[in-house]
């Protein structure tokens, strides 16, 4: 099989930017819209270590998606934090150099609870940013949404800490539900406002099957902006590049900026630039899709680099998914892939 240097394009033109590297399908949260306790109990049977990919093939995958264009890797979960010595995989990554000998971002998104003790390492290692997770600033109200107990103190240590390493600037998610948790909306803004850390607003998904999803619990990117608007003046920021999955904007008294994310009421699938890799080695071309491709088989079966490469080239030129831009179109039936399996 002949190499492949090109930078492949899918049906819809984009290109492949980003690869999204889910390390387990495990978490210490059981929040409601992702892994609602009742279908994630106790006698769940998640992924054995036995089936997940080693760090050695993620590093192999990794690399050739490096070849074919990608500048942008981020390692999600489940919680990635709780894959042991994910250190010695960022050390891994973080060696990688595009064509042109430049480095690649390195990212990870995480709930917090373990940053605290793991920031410096992680640094340390390479990582470049961290993103985290965080739904309420009330004790209560978080303890409620995300089914654990922590508390939001300790996931604030640990983006304290974050931003202390040099992971920075780290980002805040926040998902919005219409009347669990939207009047936590203002105070995230004042505690974040100023912190040099971004806080980010996302719409309420139909990600998976499993977490009931409501059309009618979604605040809208554009409630989201005018609620904070009612509180402070804000101006829209131009977007730093293609695919930028957040629309942003700026405090006018220049205390730092949010982001709102819009995949239902305003998707963004033409500039979707994202390729997933699960725990245990399927290639997924869109957060909500259904089939996954077998990568792992290529690595086991002693397929070459360039066979390899040659194999997500072929994946990512098939790639016609728009699953935002057709909601609602005989997509509620169908299967989706949980987000704590492929990441968000």
């Amino acid at each position: 099989m002949a190499a492949v240097s090109e930078q492949p394009l899918d049906k819809r033109h984009r290109p492949f930017h980003d690869l999204r590297i889910s390390l387990t399908d495990k978490c210490n949260f059981r929040c409601t819209y992702c892994m609602p306790r009742e279908v994630f109990g106790t006698d769940y049977e998640f992924l054995p270590h036995s089936s997940l990919l080693s760090f050695e093939e993620i590093e192999r995958v990794a690399r050739q998606a490096v070849s074919l264009g990608v500048r942008k890797l981020r390692l999600t979960g489940g919680e990635p934090l709780l894959r042991r010595n994910i250190e010695v995989l960022i050390a891994m990554l973080a060696k990688l150099r595009t064509p042109e000998g430049d480095p690649v971002e390195l990212t990870l998104t995480t709930n917090g609870t373990l940053l605290g003790r793991k920031a410096q390492v992680l640094k340390d290692a390479g990582l470049n940013r961290v993103t985290v997770s965080l739904d309420a600033l009330d004790d209560a109200r978080f303890t409620q949404l995300s089914d654990s107990g922590v508390s939001v103190s300790t996931v604030l240590d640990g983006i304290a800490k974050a931003q202390a390493a040099g992971l920075s600037p780290v980002k805040v998610n926040m998902v919005v539900r219409k009347g669990l948790n939207d009047d936590q909306i203002l105070p995230m803004v004042e505690h974040f406002k100023g912190s040099g850390q971004i806080l980010r607003f996302i719409e309420y998904m139909d990600v998976g099957t499993s977490n009931g999803w409501n059309l009618e619990e979604v605040v809208s990117g554009a409630q989201i902006v005018e609620r904070i608007q009612s509180r402070f003046a804000l101006e829209p920021v131009a977007a730093q590049y293609r695919g930028e999955v957040a629309s942003r904007w700026r405090f006018k008294d220049g205390t730092g900026e949010v982001g709102v994310i819009t995949s239902v009421t305003q998707p963004f699938c033409g500039d979707c630039s994202r390729m997933r890799l699960s725990p245990e080695g399927r290639l997924f071309l869109c957060l909500f899709a259904s089939q996954g491709y077998d990568v792992r088989a290529q690595l086991r079966s002693g397929a070459s680099d360039d066979q390899l490469a040659a194999y997500m080239h072929g994946v990512w030129t098939g790639r016609q998914d728009r699953y935002s831009e057709i909601r609602g179109e005989h997509t509620t039936s169908r299967d989706r892939i949980e987000m704590s399996y492929i990441g968000g």
